[in-house]
């Protein structure tokens, strides 16, 4: 066989490999194929721009790829780009991300189809460089989509469903994996090829209108008076809300592109779409809820359990309310396990549980674990499963 016959027949499918979490994401994004590039390093998310400025510097890669001097001028870069209407990435996690807060909103509002990728990590004080939810859980009214991977193939995914999602409905889309968990850890996955990709992505060319144009000269972000700001803030959260429709839709059809991958998230799934999966019995006594990698230990737990599921948000915004009532009304007893607390109040998922469940009478719990990277432990999820909560308690720190 040739070396162009390889090359050919390595483009028609890719194979599974042993990858870094952050390798698998910055080769799908560079089968991605944004235009721009910004983003500052900052632990654990540098091995991924790491990694995307090694395949530029080799030539492997097209993009402009920008140095920033902070995560602020990385944020103010990408969503320029994306208003002159280039196809755009960048990455961050903590502080980084709440340093890009101010642009973030600015990016939301002025509905530029930016996707971010957050390696989950604490915020200060005290200092800590290890995964929990509390620093996109800060920046969660933002009017992002926002995604959460349980392990590397569902990242990969992820990253290819948020561009299509964010060019179609016009709303930037933050991918979450848990940082040093999925960035640092290597896993079995099979990153799609360019040419499959392709199939469900095409190149992105935005509409006359949508981008700055000195022919077509359009106004972003404009100052708004009291008789104008309402309208314009309702019309965003009406298109983010009703975005899930699309994101469920846009998942289905990548099954179809790349059907290998999406198996491998799905397997012994009872009910897996774009916004959320469940894991266990038909009828179960107590269903966990949770994001992110502490599914995958909640999932080995649940195999020795039959009283036992667990519902995965795989979307936190738009809220899918809708389907976690659907799979969650017939339980005994809800569990929320989450990495994050909204202090002086309970966990911000816990609050989103509450509120669809609201005069249900149902009994919720929420667990407070794994917060500035804790482990989270088998026993700990028993112990979970076996606790007797009777509901609207305050939230339990579980792993102290």
């Amino acid at each position: 066989m040739t070396t162009s016959q390889t090359s050919q027949k390595s483009q028609r499918s890719q194979k599974s490999q042993i990858l870094e979490g952050s390798q698998a994401i910055s080769q799908t994004i560079n089968n991605i194929k944004p235009a721009v590039i910004s983003a500052y390093p900052i632990t654990p998310q540098t091995h991924i721009v790491e990694d995307l400025a090694k395949l530029k510097a080799d030539g492997r890669a097209d993009y402009e790829y920008v140095r920033a001097e902070s995560e602020f001028a990385a944020a103010s870069i990408v969503a320029g780009a994306s208003a002159a209407g280039a196809r755009v990435y960048t990455a961050t996690s903590s502080q980084g991300l709440l340093l890009m807060t101010e642009v973030l909103f600015n990016i939301a509002g002025m509905r530029l189809p930016v996707v971010l990728t957050c390696a989950n990590r604490g915020v200060s004080a005290p200092i800590t460089i290890w995964n929990d939810h509390q620093d996109s859980m800060t920046i969660r009214d933002a009017g992002w989509i926002m995604l959460f991977a349980e392990n590397h193939q569902e990242a990969v995914a992820q990253h290819i469903l948020a561009y299509k999602i964010a060019e179609k409905v016009k709303l930037p889309v933050m991918v979450n994996i848990d940082g040093f968990v999925l960035t640092h850890t290597y896993e079995d996955v099979v990153v799609p090829t360019e040419r499959e990709i392709k199939k469900f992505l095409p190149r992105y060319i935005p509409a006359k209108g949508e981008y700055l144009d000195i022919k077509n000269p359009i106004t972003m972000g404009a100052f708004a008076a009291p008789a104008y700001y309402m309208e314009i803030r309702q019309e965003l959260h009406d298109d983010l809300m009703a975005s899930g429709r699309t994101i469920k839709a846009e998942y289905d059809n990548l099954k179809k592109i790349i059907p290998e991958a999406m198996k491998k998230n799905e397997k012994a799934a009872k009910i897996s779409n774009g916004l959320v999966e469940y894991y266990g019995p038909r009828n179960p006594k107590v269903v966990l809820i949770a994001m992110g990698s502490l599914v995958g230990t909640i999932k080995d737990v649940i195999d020795e359990s039959k009283e036992a599921g667990v519902l995965k948000i795989k979307c936190f915004r738009p809220f899918p309310s809708a389907e976690v009532m659907s799979i969650i009304k017939k339980a005994g007893r809800v569990a929320v396990v989450e990495k994050a607390i909204s202090l002086g109040s309970t966990g911000p998922l816990a609050l989103e549980i509450m509120a669809a469940a609201t005069g249900t009478g149902m009994n919720i719990n929420d667990y407070i674990t794994g917060l500035g990277g804790r482990d989270v432990t088998r026993e700990m999820i028993k112990n979970i499963i076996a606790d007797k909560g009777q509901g609207g308690e305050a939230p339990k720190f579980v792993g102290k």
